[in-house]
């Protein structure tokens, strides 16, 4: 593998506002690995968590200590499938995503 080649995952974070047809980028990252891959999106739902009122703010918290589905995660990655969470509160939806590179081809 070339170093020029690019990272095989991309990482993306968006905010949905309700009743508005814009999205609001939040963040991107490319990847080498899985492992990498997750580590950006650990960090990114910490950063959305933190900024939600506590009883939104609880499936992201909830989500950041699921080992068991971090594992789910980086199978999915690791077998070339996406993985994505979307949390929510009541001005918007957050979504963040993970994805090969490979299947956006």
């Amino acid at each position: 593998m070339s170093s020029t080649q690019p990272p095989p995952y991309q990482c993306q974070a968006y905010a949905y506002p309700l009743n508005e047809v814009r999205s609001i980028p939040l963040g991107s990252h490319s990847a080498a690995s899985p492992r990498l891959a997750l580590r950006w999106l650990r960090e990114r739902t910490w950063h959305i968590t933190d900024q939600l009122d506590p009883a939104y703010a609880q499936p992201g918290l909830h989500w950041l200590t699921d080992q068991p589905e971090h594992e789910r995660a980086l199978a999915y990655l690791a077998g070339g499938t996406g993985y994505q969470l979307t949390l929510y509160d009541d001005t918007a939806r957050y979504v963040l995503a993970i994805y090969p590179l490979a299947a956006s081809a």
